[in-house]
C-alpha cells in the first residue's frame, strides 16, 4: 500500500477553509461518488477497541427533512439548502456491553479473531468498562460511544474540506423529541441507537463574513 503524501500546507489550508456553513448553495449537489467518499472516511475511522459503535442516516427525503425542523432548532436552514444531511447515531448500552451479541459478532465475524483472542479481548474490554472508565450506567456507555462517533464526524468534515466541500456540524436539537421522531418516522430502533449529532454537507452560498479566529497555540499546548 502506498503511503499517502499530502503536503502539510494543503492540510492546514483545508482546516482554514473549513467553517460552520450556515447556508448552502441549494443549486449545487454533491455527486454520489463524493458523498460515498465522505462516508467511507467515516467507515475507516478509528474507534475504541475497533468496535465501531455508530450508524449514519443520510436524509435526502424532503418530507423527512421537514419533520426534523421542529425538533432541531439549529438545522432548518441547512435542511433546506444542504446537498446531503446526515444523522450521526451512537449505540446504546445493550449494544456496547462487553458481553453483548454485537460485540461478540464484531470479534468473531468482522475481525475474525480466534477463540483465545476473543477471550482475551473480552477480558480487557470488561475491565475497561467496569474498572478503568467506570462505564456502569447506560448514559455513561452512550456518552462513551458518542465519543467514538465524533471521531468519524471530524474525519468526514476534514475529508470534505480537503476536497473543497463545506459542512456544518449540528448539536442544536432536542434529543428526546428527535429520537422519538427517528423511532416513529425513520424506523430507527432507539433502544439500540441514540442521536449524537447532525451534519450537513454541500457548497457554501457565500464566503464567511470574518476570518477564522482561534486562541494561539501556546495557550492550548503545554510541553514537558
Amino acid at each position: 500500500m502506498n503511503t499517502p503524501n499530502i503536503a502539510q500546507k494543503d492540510i492546514i489550508n483545508a482546516f482554514n477553509y473549513r467553517h460552520a456553513t450556515k447556508e448552502f448553495d441549494a443549486s449545487k449537489k454533491l455527486s454520489d461518488d463524493t458523498i460515498n467518499f465522505i462516508l467511507e472516511t467515516a467507515n475507516l475511522s478509528p474507534s475504541s477497541f475497533g468496535f465501531e459503535p455508530w450508524h449514519f442516516v443520510v436524509v435526502q427525503d424532503k418530507e423527512l427533512r421537514e419533520l426534523l425542523k421542529p425538533v432541531a432548532w439549529g438545522a432548518p436552514l441547512k435542511l433546506d439548502t444542504a446537498s446531503h444531511f446526515i444523522l450521526g447515531l451512537s449505540m446504546k448500552a445493550p449494544m456496547t456491553k462487553w458481553d453483548s451479541e454485537y460485540i461478540m459478532n464484531i470479534m468473531k465475524d468482522v475481525k475474525q479473531f480466534p477463540e483465545d483472542v476473543i477471550e482475551m479481548y473480552s477480558k480487557f474490554y470488561r475491565e475497561f468498562q467496569e474498572r478503568d472508565f467506570d462505564l456502569d450506567t447506560d448514559k455513561k456507555l452512550f456518552d462513551w460511544a458518542s465519543k467514538q462517533t465524533y471521531i468519524a464526524l471530524a474525519n468526514m468534515m476534514t475529508a470534505a474540506a480537503l476536497n473543497g466541500i463545506d459542512s456544518c456540524p449540528i448539536e442544536g436539537f432536542h434529543q428526546e423529541k428527535a429520537e422519538a421522531l427517528l423511532r416513529h418516522k425513520f424506523g430507527i430502533d432507539t433502544e439500540k441507537y441514540g442521536l449524537s449529532y447532525m451534519v450537513a454537507f454541500g457548497y457554501r452560498k457565500e464566503e464567511p463574513g470574518h476570518p477564522k479566529s482561534r486562541r494561539p497555540l501556546n495557550e492550548i499546548v503545554t510541553w514537558k
